[in-house]
């Protein structure tokens, strides 16, 4: 197999791979054993009759495509490790020569990974993040779990806002019931917005028994088309109203949500993992507006089929995550209307952001000869192990010698390292 490389414009560059005839001849034989049994011939059982035969009836071409298909895969591959190119995209194939007793000849056009002119990566200025936890931020996270540990309780009074009733509805439009409108014993918070605007408010006041016409008009976004801006009323009926009792905020409340056996203690705690949550907050945003600064300052020009690999790439690894979760990438798609074709546009931004990133702190790596120790890998092993809940030995048993495994592990590391030098030498305004 011989491999010659074409560059062209805008980091692409187009592979020409010829195959040579005898393993041309090998693969015309295994499109043979594959499809023999699904070839008639007069005077042959099924899958008895000679590739020859078959070829003479029908032409050699009958079994070019699974040939073509089977040598593409595999000199493809090797192509691309011999290549000497960092490709990054999926190869755009065409078939140029495929002929019995000549070589298979095939083009791949691939996007190559683009030269930048990297900008100013030491010092870059980026706007102070306070991360101080004020004291009513503190209250405001107590009062959230004095509201989850609240307990509802029936009350013999007008509904209020906030409050949880169970009501029983039906709606009508110019007069006529219509399809998903009506609900029993209905849970609805007052005050929430999951009915249409509108409509909660016009409860208020009423008690247990009451029956309540409600007038509303449906939003012109409104998903059932049959229904976008039109006026309708629904006839409720109040079954049940219950308020929110809350826990006193005392050292009883604290033991219950907590481990601490006193409210102060609890206090504390709270303000520590808001503190710790900010901290980290802050860090993130810091890397992302330092990155963000070094993207602007430097050059690059992004290769269409780069960021079309990396958007789909985005996709697989979105519906591999929603899968985990029992949701298919059919389903998600149904739920929120969504098509591949939008996905794949709503993805471009974090895609380019994404490349963009790589390629700068990849030469902030050379750029700084940053190098990733033998101590570096073993903690990072260490590190995965934990998250995996995985035995080491087991996670190392398991790259075992997978140079390609191995080599992405350290370029993730040196890239962090990146990451870690660029921001310990930022500067905040």
């Amino acid at each position: 197999m011989s491999v010659s490389v074409e560059k062209l414009e805008n980091s692409m560059a187009k592979l020409t791979i010829e195959v040579p005839e005898d393993e041309v001849e090998k693969a015309l034989d295994r499109a043979f054993n594959k499809n023999k049994n699904k070839v008639s011939i007069p005077g042959f059982r099924k899958g008895k009759a000679p590739r020859a035969v078959i070829e003479k009836m029908y032409g050699p071409e009958i079994f070019y495509e699974d040939a073509a298909n089977d040598m593409i895969e595999t000199a493809y591959d090797k192509a691309y490790d011999e290549c000497g190119e960092e490709i990054v995209s999926t190869p755009e194939i065409e078939v140029v020569q495929i002929e019995k007793g000549k070589p298979f000849i095939f083009t791949a056009k691939v996007a190559l990974k683009p030269e930048i002119k990297l900008g100013k990566y030491k010092g870059v200025k980026i706007a102070k993040i306070d991360t101080e936890v004020t004291e009513d931020e503190v209250n405001a996270a107590i009062d959230k779990e004095r509201e989850n540990s609240a307990r509802s309780v029936s009350v013999d009074r007008p509904v209020q806002d906030k409050d949880e009733t169970m009501i029983d509805f039906e709606g009508f439009v110019d007069g006529v019931a219509f399809e998903g409108g009506k609900g029993e014993n209905y849970p609805l918070t007052i005050g929430s917005g999951a009915f249409i605007p509108g409509f909660e408010e016009q409860l208020i006041g009423a008690k247990k028994g009451d029956e309540v016409e409600v007038k509303v008009t449906f939003p012109e976004d409104y998903h059932a088309e049959e229904l976008k801006g039109k006026e309708a009323v629904f006839k409720c009926k109040i079954n049940e109203v219950k308020e929110k009792e809350l826990p006193e905020l005392d050292d009883e409340f604290a033991s219950e949500v907590s481990e601490y056996d006193t409210f102060a203690e609890y206090k504390d705690s709270v303000k520590k993992g808001l503190e710790e949550k900010k901290a980290k907050e802050a860090k993130d945003q810091k890397e992302d507006a330092v990155i963000d600064a070094i993207i602007e300052a430097s050059e690059m020009n992004i290769p269409e089929a780069m960021l079309e690999t990396q958007k789909r790439q985005m996709i697989q690894d979105f519906a591999q995550r929603i899968q985990s979760q029992g949701l298919s990438m059919d389903q998600y798609m149904k739920f929120t209307g969504l098509t591949a074709d939008k996905l794949l546009e709503q993805m471009a931004p974090q895609a380019e952001k994404r490349i963009k990133s790589r390629l700068v702190l990849e030469n902030v790596v050379k750029a700084e000869k940053i190098e990733v120790s033998d101590e570096d890998y073993e903690n990072e092993l260490k590190r995965m192990s934990e998250d995996y809940k995985m035995e080491i030995d087991k996670l190392k048993e398991m790259i075992g010698e997978n140079e390609t495994a191995i080599k992405q592990i350290k370029e993730d590391l040196a890239i962090q390292k990146a990451v870690d030098f660029v921001v310990d030498n930022a500067k905040e305004a």
